[in-house]
């Protein structure tokens, strides 16, 4: 479990000399994050100016982690890739595959039973190949990873989109597919394209009800959640430097939400004093030898417009608390302007539950934070208007907030306490009376909130806002609560008012913990069999994909136009089909039945060519495999948006279908398109998107001279006979194109290439 003090100070002790290379040869000054890029290349990488947004480069980042639901596809397929242990530092985290519904006791009883044979394969398969495992339970697997890996100025990468958490420790820490993953553990360079920059200036200093969680919500309504695609986004300023490391962790975690390769903030004394509470002293010590080198130079903080591509200035003494949506986590409206927005867009202004927790707000400060308002609302004799439900972000924190009374005084107004694990966040949640599908609201500080996410609901209209806001609007029962202004009236009629929340960064007597979860792998796995049932319905060992056969893709059919906002979450939907993440035929069911057709704007509803007839995407694709008909999918702008599940592109592979050409790509996604063989194209132009009808046939006409920086040319035929040809763009270098050829970036990895 401990970390490794010794790569940290590997780590450290090359950075300088990289560091001062590569500002010499750029020729000004460095931001932090191209410190730490250039401390992180592959070895034999020539230190170079590379371009902003541009340049592929190879890095080698110091550890990978991965959680339960991705972890199981990305370890079968490290197992197809015939390597004896994994080549860096690299954890596995139980805290997908739990169900929140009576409480933690129960529910996580229940996910043992259930989820046996996953968690008895993750266990087996982390000690053949020297694997960290926490088991289910133990926590979060981003809280997890702050409290014991994460170090400034370090490079990681995680099967999670939310790997970005780390941020807040001044990590490099980004979320990738399990392929990319596989690379890494197979002692392989990780590829990336070479950042953008955007900076962001926080000054002031948080004030009264406002919290971490408002910086990023605001962020997320200036830039929306494509804005940060293809750049890292740096905070800095004496605002940054007035907040705690959990703090910044959460800031950094929904970055995610806006696209962003990854986020992170300089090292500073708030990260000393968390890193020295979570027994890494040695951390410290060592990252204060080098501590001009984890951080931005000064002339970058003092003329940031010359240094980053975008800046974005914020004043932490003038920002009011945040509350954004419903449907997506970028809809921004400030609390004092929600009553006004609520009214004009009928939202529902009932709040039926109150949610804190996931890996975006589950530590210590927002527990303290949010108990404050709880603590208040029985003293003043207010009876909560809304259900209410926490999830702690590790067993560390849960036993640490029971010792210190803070789990008591919640469940003294009924919270339900759940098991520490991500719940209701990813749509792990059996709510009660969400089958009916009635118009509702509830508000969580969690980080997505999607359409059907937490509930399976279409219309249960989620708000997202930081913790202490969820404690008052639950409490109060109403959207259009504002604690800055409006009173309450108490269980007395009398008329009573919140004081602003307040709360310790850390715990006054220390962090403590019984048994914190991790299981340590054995040190010589290589007796040790991994066995998987050839009837399971859960695991299923992977069959190679089928190499490319050199010749243009033709007689194509269209599977689906999808219309509008496609997530990972609209083609490999999470909750309950969580349990087949380590079936790729059997998960396969529920590719794309979230999108929604373009053609008659229903979901999981297409039209089969072969036979004129409508069916589920599924079964429609299934029937045009059989057939050996080829096929695509087209979509529309920020295609794949959301969590890093390579599923989304696993299992549209897995039945057949050729590429996906759309408007714009989410980064995490196009990558995994990529590894996966997969061919992932974009519009030259963008309106070509219209020129598509159902009936289409399609030919591609020079894919046999395929090439980096060379557009492709797609035919599509009419049902009339008329033809349009489309003209796609690609982001395919050499390296990737041969994953084409080979049918996959793990092909070439089993053959030792």
């Amino acid at each position: 479990m401990a970390f490794d003090i010794e790569m940290i100070k590997k780590v450290y002790d090359k950075m300088p000399a990289r560091v001062d290379k590569a500002r010499e040869l750029v020729g000004r000054p460095l931001t932090l994050s191209e410190k730490i890029l250039y401390a992180h290349l592959w070895e034999g990488v020539p230190t170079q100016k590379f371009e902003r947004g541009k340049d592929y480069v190879d890095f080698a980042p110091d550890r990978v982690a991965c959680q339960d639901a991705t972890a199981q596809m990305a370890l079968l397929q490290f197992m197809h890739a015939g390597k004896e242990k994994s080549a860096v530092p690299t954890t596995v985290h139980c805290d997908h595959l739990i169900q929140a519904k009576v409480g933690a006791e129960k529910d996580l009883a229940v996910a043992n039973s259930q989820s046996k044979e996953v968690f008895d394969f993750l266990s087996s398969v982390t000690n053949k190949y020297g694997i960290g495992f926490w088991k289910p339970g133990s926590g979060i697997i981003h809280q997890i990873l702050l409290e014991n890996y994460a170090f400034p100025g370090g490079m990681m990468i995680g099967t999670d989109s939310h790997t970005v958490n780390a941020g807040g420790l001044g990590m490099l820490a980004i979320g990738v597919g399990g392929a990319d993953a596989v690379d890494v553990m197979s002692g392989m360079a990780w590829e990336l394209k070479f950042p953008k920059l955007i900076g962001v200036k926080l000054t002031g200093k948080l004030n009264g009800w406002t919290a971490p969680k408002d910086v990023i919500l605001r962020v997320a309504d200036i830039l929306t959640v494509k804005g940060g695609t293809g750049a890292i986004v740096e905070y800095f300023g004496e605002g940054a430097l007035s907040m705690s490391a959990t703090g910044k962790g959460t800031i950094c975690n929904m970055g995610a939400e806006i696209g962003a390769t990854t986020s992170t903030f300089g090292y500073d004394d708030s990260m000393r004093r968390y890193l020295s509470a979570t027994g890494r002293q040695d951390v410290v010590d060592a990252a204060d030898k080098v501590a001009s080198y984890l951080t931005a130079d000064a002339e970058v903080y003092a003329n940031p417009e010359q240094y980053f591509d975008q800046l974005i200035e914020i004043n932490l003494s003038e920002l009011e608390p945040y509350i954004n949506g419903p449907f997506t986590p970028d809809r921004g409206t400030p609390v004092s302007k929600m009553k006004e927005e609520a009214a004009k867009n009928d939202w529902p202004i009932k709040v039926e539950w109150g949610l804190i927790g996931s890996c975006t707000n589950s530590s210590y400060e927002d527990m303290s934070r949010a108990v404050s308002i709880v603590n208040q609302a029985v003293e003043l004799g207010i009876t909560p208007k809304a259900e209410f439900g926490i999830n702690p972000g590790s067993e560390q924190i849960r036993f640490t907030i029971e010792r210190d009374g803070i789990l008591e005084a919640f469940e003294k107004m009924g919270t339900k306490v759940f098991t520490n694990a991500c719940g209701p966040c990813i749509g792990q949640w059996d709510r009660e009376g969400a089958d009916k599908q009635e118009k509702n609201t509830i508000v969580h500080s969690f980080n997505r909130n999607f359409s059907k996410r937490a509930d399976g609901n279409p219309n249960t209209h989620a708000f997202v806002t930081s913790p202490e806001m969820v404690a008052a609007l639950a409490i109060s029962g109403r959207l259009d609560f504002n604690p800055i202004t409006d009173t309450l009236i108490n269980d007395n009629g009398e008329e009573v008012k919140f004081k602003p929340p307040f709360g310790d960064e850390l715990p006054k007597k220390g962090f403590a913990v019984d048994d914190p979860g991790f299981q340590a792998p054995a040190e010589n796995g290589s007796a040790i069999e991994v066995i998987v049932s050839p009837t399971s319905q859960r695991l299923q060992l992977l069959e190679p994909f089928k190499p490319w056969d050199g010749k243009n893709i033709t007689g194509a059919k269209l599977l689906i136009k999808a219309f509008g906002k496609c997530t990972t979450d609209h083609i490999s939907m999470a909750g309950p089909w969580l349990r087949f993440r380590g079936h790729l035929d059997n998960i396969s069911n529920n590719m794309l039945i979230g999108a929604e057709n373009a053609f008659n704007h229903k979901t999981n509803w297409v039209k089969n060519e072969l036979t004129g007839v409508y069916g589920e995407v599924p079964a429609v694709q299934r029937a045009y495999k059989a057939a050996g008909v080829p096929t695509i999918v087209v979509g529309d702008q920020n295609y794949g948006e959301g969590s890093s599940r390579e599923h989304a592109a696993m299992e549209p592979r897995h039945l057949g279908v050729m590429a996906v050409l759309v408007k714009s790509f989410a980064r995490i996604h196009e990558t995994n398109l990529k590894k996966q063989g997969m061919l992932a194209l974009t519009f030259a132009n963008e309106a070509d998107y219209d020129k598509i009808l159902e009936d289409d046939t399609i030919n591609f006409l020079d894919l046999v001279d395929f090439a980096p920086g060379k557009t492709l040319t797609l035919e599509f035929v009419h049902k009339d006979g008329s033809k349009d040809l489309i003209v796609a763009n690609h982001s395919y270098n050499e390296q990737q194109i041969e994953w084409f050829k080979a049918g996959s970036a793990l092909n070439l990895i089993a053959a030792g290439k």
